[in-house]
C-alpha cells in the first residue's frame, strides 16, 4: 500500500460520513498530523471506460513525467480569439469513477449534452463559442507550485495499486477515491485551466473584450490541500492556474471568487499568507469541511486577502445579490486584480443533494453576469470559471448552460428550469448580520 498524507474531516453538507479511522486534530491553516492511508477495496475490478474525448487521446496509458508534458503555449488562431465570446475546455475524466458516488463521470457529459440541446455549443454558435481541444497535461512543476512533491509522486506511484485493485479509497477525505487513470486525468484537468490562461492572455492582447473561459473539468479541486487530496478533489485546478498566471504571464494580482456551497479550504490554505492572491469564499455555514470561519482573514503578509462569508442555511438569490453588491464587488474594486478566477460550484442549488442553500438557475446567471462585468471593469475582461461541485445532473447542467448565456449577454432561461414552489423564505435577518460582520472585519 502506498502511503499518502491526507486530512481527515468527517462532515459533508452537514451530514456525518462513516470513516474507518481519522487521527488528526481538525483545524484550519495550522500544521496537522496526518495518519490516513490509501486503502485498496476488496471489490472486483470493474472495467473502466477508456477516455475517448478528443482532448486526451494521446495521453492514455503512458507513464507521466516532465518530458511527457512539454511547456508550450497553445496556438489559437487570432481570428478565432477575436470572434470568440466563450472559450472552454472539457475534461470529463471518464476513467475516474466510483459507482454510486456523487462526483461521478456523468457530470461533464451531462453539461455538454445540455449545451448541445440548448444550442450553446460551437455547432450552433459558430465562432462565438470555441472549444479548445488537444490541450496538454499540466506539468509536474505546474502542480508543484501548489502541492508538495511528496504528494504528487505518492499519488503517481499509487496508480499501480489502483491498476491491480480497480479502485483505491482514501480514508478520511470526503470520501475521495482514485482509479488507475486518476493521476493522468487530474493532470489533464489542471492542464485545461493552464490552457485557458494562455488563451485568455493571448486574446486580451488582441482587443479590449477577450472571451470568458470555462474549464469544464473533473475531478474538482478547491478542497485539495497542498499536502494531499480531500473532499472529492485531487489537484487544486484553480490554484494551479493562479500560480501559472503569475509565473508564466506576470499577472501578479489574482482574485479567486468561490461560490461553491462548501468552503474552498484547499485554495485558501495554498494562498493564506500571499498578499497577491485574494481568496473570497461564500459558503453554507457549518457545512463540509468546517473551515471558512468569518474571522479567517489570512496571515502574515497575506492578512486581509482572505475573505470568508459563511451564509446561513436557506440562503438563496437574495443573499447572493446582497453578497455580491456589498462584499464581492467592493473587495474586487479595492484589490484591483489582473485576472479573476472563479470556483464555480453549482451545489448551492436548492435541489442539490449535498447541502442546504437554495440558489436557483437564475442565481447562477446573476453571478456569472455580475462577475463578467466586474472583470470587464477591473482587469480587461480576463476571467475564467472552473467547475467545482454540483451533484444533481439536471440542475448542474441547466445552471452551467445559463452561465454560458450570461457570458453571451443573452436572457436567462431560468424560468424554464426553476419552480418557485420549491423555495421557502430566506433567513434575511441572519443574512444581513453575516454580511455586515464581513464588511466590518474587512472595512468595506
Amino acid at each position: 500500500m502506498e502511503q499518502l498524507w491526507v486530512p481527515s474531516l468527517p462532515i459533508l453538507g452537514g451530514r456525518m460520513l462513516p470513516l474507518l479511522r481519522h487521527c488528526c486534530d481538525f483545524g484550519s491553516h495550522h500544521a496537522l498530523t496526518w495518519r490516513s492511508i490509501f486503502q485498496t477495496s476488496g471489490r472486483e475490478q470493474k472495467q473502466i471506460r477508456s477516455w475517448s474525448a478528443q482532448c486526451s487521446a494521446n495521453h492514455e496509458g503512458a507513464s507521466v513525467s516532465e518530458k511527457d508534458s512539454p511547456k508550450t503555449i497553445l496556438a489559437v488562431p487570432d481570428n478565432s480569439l477575436l470572434d470568440a465570446r466563450i472559450l472552454y475546455c472539457t475534461s470529463p475524466a471518464l476513467g475516474h469513477n466510483k459507482e454510486a458516488h456523487p462526483e461521478s463521470n456523468k457530470r461533464v457529459p451531462a453539461i455538454v449534452d445540455a449545451l448541445e440541446k440548448l444550442e450553446l455549443s460551437p455547432k450552433h454558435r459558430g465562432s462565438q463559442v470555441l472549444e479548445i481541444q488537444n490541450f496538454n497535461l499540466a506539468s509536474l512543476d505546474d502542480v508543484a507550485r501548489v502541492h508538495s512533491r511528496s504528494y504528487i509522486t505518492g499519488l503517481q506511484k499509487a496508480m499501480s495499486a489502483a491498476a491491480d485493485e480497480g479502485l483505491i479509497l482514501i480514508e478520511g477525505t470526503g470520501p475521495t477515491y482514485a482509479t488507475e487513470t486518476t493521476f493522468q486525468e487530474s493532470l489533464l484537468s489542471a492542464g485545461a485551466g493552464i490552457t485557458l490562461v494562455d488563451s485568455m492572455v493571448a486574446a486580451s492582447k488582441l482587443g479590449p473584450n477577450p472571451p470568458l473561459g470555462f474549464a469544464l473539468v473533473r475531478p474538482p479541486g478547491h478542497h485539495a490541500v497542498p499536502q494531499g487530496p480531500m473532499g472529492f478533489c485531487v489537484f487544486g485546478n484553480i490554484a494551479v492556474a493562479a500560480r501559472y498566471a503569475q509565473h508564466q504571464h506576470g499577472l501578479k494580482r489574482v482574485m479567486i471568487i468561490d461560490f461553491d456551497v462548501h468552503h474552498g479550504n484547499g485554495t485558501s490554505d495554498a494562498f493564506y499568507d500571499d498578499p497577491d492572491i485574494f481568496f473570497l469564499s461564500t459558503h453554507q455555514f457549518g457545512s463540509y469541511p468546517g473551515t471558512g470561519k468569518i474571522n479567517e482573514v489570512g496571515q502574515g503578509d497575506g492578512e486581509g486577502t482572505t475573505l470568508n462569508l459563511p451564509l446561513p442555511g436557506g440562503s438563496g438569490d437574495y443573499a447572493m445579490r446582497c453578497a455580491f453588491d456589498e462584499v464581492i464587488a467592493p473587495s474586487a474594486q479595492r484589490f484591483k486584480p489582473d485576472i479573476i478566477l472563479v470556483s464555480a460550484g453549482y451545489d448551492a442549488h436548492a435541489l442539490d443533494p449535498l447541502a442546504g442553500l437554495q440558489f436557483t438557475t437564475g442565481t447562477f446567471y446573476m453571478l456569472a453576469s455580475s462577475i463578467k462585468q466586474l472583470a470587464k471593469e477591473l482587469c480587461g475582461g480576463r476571467c475564467i470559471f472552473f467547475l467545482e461541485g454540483g451533484y444533481n445532473l439536471q440542475t448542474l447542467s441547466s445552471s452551467v448552460a445559463d452561465t454560458f448565456r450570461a457570458f453571451l449577454d443573452e436572457p436567462s432561461l431560468a424560468a424554464q428550469f426553476d419552480d418557485p414552489a420549491m423555495l421557502f423564505e430566506e433567513p434575511t435577518r441572519r443574512i444581513k448580520e453575516a454580511i455586515e460582520n464581513a464588511k466590518g472585519i474587512h472595512s468595506l
